[in-house]
């Protein structure tokens, strides 16, 4: 399985878990894969912080108002931007990859507005909160 396909099965299983209340372990698919369960149990423990980035850059929307799916893409894609090396893969996926891959899921998946959305929060917190490796004055 690809890792973008591990990477929605996180998103669906945290957005089970989101609307279920049932324990992260108890949604995942029978052939759920390593990456797939890490991936969406260091989400799920870095929630808290998740949250605040995306209520931070989510203008005139409260967490509650956002819906639960498209939650469950934010969080999975910051955490893989904000903390790359959480979760055990060869290679961590670069930020714009991550962003990529949520808002492809959301075209997939979500309404017609929720791409744009996804996209806005997640390159507002690549501006704002990613230091850019290219930025003069580094070595």
């Amino acid at each position: 399985m690809r890792r973008s396909e591990q990477r929605r099965a996180a998103v669906f299983a945290l957005y089970q878990h989101d609307l279920t209340k049932r324990p992260l372990d108890d949604v995942f698919e029978r052939e759920a894969l390593p990456f797939t369960r890490a991936l969406a149990h260091a989400t799920a423990d870095y929630a808290e912080e998740l949250d605040g980035h995306i209520a931070k850059h989510a203008k005139n929307w409260s967490l509650d108002r956002i819906a639960p799916l498209e939650k469950a893409i934010l969080r999975t894609a910051l955490l893989e931007m904000l903390h790359p090396d959480v979760v055990d893969a060869d290679t961590p996926i670069p930020a714009e990859g991550a962003i990529d891959e949520a808002v492809e899921t959301a075209k997939a998946f979500c309404g017609a507005e929720a791409p744009g959305f996804v996209n806005g929060i997640l390159a507002a917190v690549l501006r704002t909160s990613i230091p850019d490796p290219n930025a003069s004055g580094q070595s």
